[in-house]
């Protein structure tokens, strides 16, 4: 889908911002995010069978892809400089 541009603002135009490791720094990059008026999209990769039934015990791993409008990716990034376990995609 292509993005339509109406007065300099982006619409459709999805970009995957960054990989969050963990929980705890998910949950706090979307506090940021929702305080600063940020639209975001998280999602859970789930682990295949294999990475299941092969993963090390107590290996708890759990990888989020959130998802921003382009607009927004300034922004995003000064918010999310410095919170553990996030990787800001390079794009």
């Amino acid at each position: 889908m292509a993005a339509l541009n109406l007065n300099a603002l982006f619409f459709n135009h999805e970009i995957s911002f960054c990989k969050v490791y963990n929980a705890e720094s998910k949950d706090k990059l979307e506090r940021l995010f929702v305080s600063n008026r940020i639209s975001f999209f998280v999602e859970w990769q789930e682990k295949s069978f294999w990475e299941r039934f092969f993963g090390r015990v107590g290996e708890n791993k759990e990888v989020f892809t959130i998802h921003i409008n382009e607009a927004d990716t300034s922004r995003a990034k000064d918010l999310a400089e410095g919170i553990e376990s996030v990787q800001i995609a390079s794009a």
